[in-house]
């Protein structure tokens, strides 16, 4: 019996690979045979024709693809949405589609011309009219989908197309009759893939392997319990067997050339409609503006790829490019994200690369209570390393003690609201926290490329410098040292026990003894193998001079410790006379404040180190505090530890063997921020041999 379902299709007869436009088509340029195709689309007709009702729109020269009549446009009850083809080399298929379907009495919808929608090959209706599902991410763009759902005034549920093999959403994605779902979740993105599994019920996901979907095992056509296909295994046929379906295959190779099968060769033209369906899209749009010198520094490359790469779409607006090299540009772009929660990451993400709200449209940051100490509310604003500020009651307000990863509280003082960085341990009942990523705006230190060439430090622009720059990015260094001496800045470093293994370690306690350094920063293991080496003469139980493991050297770092122990303090060590030399001599006798964090895996631990996590690190983010630079010595732990504390606007120089430490830091995004790969007692012998040539004062230098 034949069934009441119509489809659309369009003969072969202008049919040929003549383009490349999707993987398929790569190496099957005029490969493909006329006569083979004619006939296995009779085949795949006269199949359809014994279960539905074929109508056929006529093929026209210069138009090969105009048999794949699945894009022509999206059909519901007496609606049409007709296809606006991205690729220039399908645009001219439009108008023979349009005049069809007015012709055939269809009210149709047009699309705004620069905004790609490719029709039924993009959006496939639920087959029990309670939704549509559609696809984007090749050919259709996000910014549709609302259209889709007004003109049909249906539920659009937005999936994020992955794998360039699946460029459209019935290549992979089949909805089957009963709300059977077949699909290959390999095609789609986390987000989607959890949206699908969330919309349809276990025992109705068929998810298929690679090796059915490449013969475009989804790009099938349903007509009740048929299921019309290229080509299935004998598994597959199986399980859909299990719930009801009846598989028939008909060879359609020729068109797998071009990349398509049964469901591209259709265009199923009786849609169910649901007794109760809403015009829903879920898709969410924002308009953010940028500033700055956003080519140069490639701000706007990065943010636009950015919105693509987490799932959205977007539409510059407009953009005003300097006229000058030292004039900034502007940009407005509207972001659209297939949900709020994905259009929160990527806002997010957004607000780190300087984007703000238009001023119309600028709001207070939403605000929630803590209602358990120590545990903020979902949804809380993850704080960065930038310069923040939040509104509140229509003014901004700036956050204080910034840093990585903490969630932002308002209270109220005596001396009016207060926003700061909190880490989740140190939230309070009362406390306001900032959820979503409203009213929030970043402060990027903006750079021109005049300014990144220079010979300021800024010219390293978180590069990772290679062996060959070592002596370039050391004479910067101690350049940048002496301007923050003579100034009275503050330098940090924070080191590992490598400085000392490497030999720098009479290097760094001369930074220390002549000024240089106003803080450090270690572990327990930096300062037991500084104090065995001037003590004892080896470092892990080798001999410095000698580069040899000496006999029971294992055992010397346990006995400085124990000797440090019994003194009860390095100090009281240093006091004693027993510590006379090295790296925590001179931070004692200098004044200079240190911290060691303790680990699981110390010795002893000696009596300074603090073997209390969050008390360790509250004691180095107050030695932090204030400082103009901070020097990472070979300590991938600590040093990470120490970039999450501190704010951007600090320069940092991280120097380590280890390219992967390295890279951690420099991907913090901070333009004052540079990475050197070498060995670390090298950087400092250098270093000192430098700071041994400037005489003069800075600025006599650049003077």
């Amino acid at each position: 019996m034949v069934s009441q379902i119509r489809f659309l299709m369009c003969a072969p007869d202008h049919y040929d690979v003549d383009y490349v436009i999707n993987p398929w088509m790569e190496g099957n340029i005029h490969k493909s045979s006329r006569d083979r195709a004619v006939e296995q689309w009779n085949k795949l007709y006269n199949v359809i024709k014994n279960h539905a009702i074929v109508d056929l729109v006529a093929p026209e020269k210069g138009w090969p693809d105009m048999v794949f009549s699945a894009n022509a446009g999206l059909v519901l009850g007496e609606n049409v949405v007709l296809s606006r083809f991205l690729h220039k080399e399908r645009q001219g298929e439009e108008p023979y589609f349009q005049q069809w379907f007015e012709n055939n009495g269809f009210n149709v919808y047009t699309l705004p011309k620069d905004l790609p929608f490719e029709g039924a090959g993009d959006a496939l209706l639920d087959r029990e009219g309670r939704w549509l599902w559609a696809g984007y991410g090749f050919r259709s763009e996000l910014d549709s989908h609302p259209y889709l759902a007004k003109w049909l005034d249906i539920e659009v549920i937005s999936l994020r197309l992955m794998d360039e093999r699946f460029y459209h959403l019935d290549t992979c994605f089949c909805p089957l009759a009963n709300g059977y779902l077949l699909y290959y979740p390999g095609a789609f993105d986390s987000y989607s893939n959890r949206v699908i599994e969330m919309r349809v019920a276990p025992e109705k996901r068929i998810a298929i392997e690679e090796a059915d979907a490449v013969n475009f095992a989804c790009n099938a056509v349903n007509v009740e319990s048929i299921v019309i296909m290229n080509k299935a295994s004998d598994n597959l046929k199986s399980r859909l067997a299990e719930v009801g379906f009846q598989v028939i295959e008909t060879p359609l190779t020729e068109f797998l050339k071009a990349g398509g099968a049964a469901k591209c060769l259709t265009l199923r033209v009786t849609e169910p409609i649901g007794e109760e369906i809403h015009a829903i899209a879920s898709v969410e749009s924002r308009v953010i503006r940028m500033e700055g010198h956003l080519l140069d520094a490639g701000l706007i490359n990065r943010a636009l790829d950015l919105i693509v790469e987490m799932g959205g779409s977007f539409q510059v607006l407009k953009f005003n490019l300097g006229e000058q090299r030292q004039s900034t540009s502007a940009a407005e772009v509207r972001v659209s994200a297939p949900s709020h929660e994905v259009m929160e990451e990527i806002i997010s993400q957004l607000i780190d690369l300087g984007a703000v709200d238009l001023p119309q449209d600028e709001r207070d940051a939403k605000l929630e209570p803590v209602i358990q100490a120590g545990v903020a509310p979902d949804d809380f604003y993850v704080s960065t390393i930038y310069p923040t500020e939040i509104r509140v009651n229509g003014e901004w307000l700036k956050v204080q003690n910034q840093r990585m990863d903490g969630a932002i509280a308002i209270s109220q003082t005596a001396n009016g609201i207060v926003a700061k960085c909190k880490l989740l341990r140190d939230l309070e009942i009362g406390d306001k926290v900032v959820v979503d990523v409203l009213g929030i705006r970043t402060i990027r230190k903006a750079e021109s490329r005049e300014q990144r060439n220079s010979q300021e430090f800024s010219f390293m622009s978180s590069g990772v410098s290679s062996e060959r720059r070592v002596e370039l990015v050391v004479e910067q260094v101690a350049w940048e040292l002496r301007k923050i001496k003579d100034s009275g800045g503050k330098v940090v470093v924070t080191a590992g026990p490598v400085v000392i293994h490497t030999g720098g370690g009479e290097h760094l306690s001369r930074l220390v003894r002549e000024g240089y350094v106003q803080g450090l920063l270690g572990g327990n293991a930096i300062a037991v193998h500084d104090m065995e080496q001037n003590l004892l003469g080896t470092s892990l139980g080798v001999d410095m001079k000698r580069g040899v493991a000496v006999r029971g050297g294992h055992r010397h770092h346990l006995k400085v410790i124990n000797t440090v122990r019994r003194f009860g303090s390095i100090a009281k060590a240093v006091e004693a006379g027993v510590v006379k030399s090295g790296v925590m001599y001179e931070c004692v006798k200098n004044n200079i404040p240190f911290s060691l964090a303790g680990s699981i895996r110390d010795d002893g631990p000696l009596p300074d180190t603090q073997m209390n996590l969050i008390l360790a690190q509250q004691e180095y983010s107050q030695i932090i505090q204030g400082a103009d630079m901070i020097l990472m010595l070979s300590s991938m732990l600590h040093s990470i530890g120490v970039g999450n504390m501190t704010p951007a606007g600090v320069k940092m120089v991280c120097v380590d063997i280890n390219p992967a430490v390295v890279t951690k830091l420099s991907d913090r995004g901070s333009i004052e921020s540079v990475g050197v790969v070498t060995d670390v007692g090298l950087f400092l012998s250098l270093l000192t041999q430098q700071l041994d040539k400037l005489t003069s004062p800075y600025v006599a230098k650049v003077g």
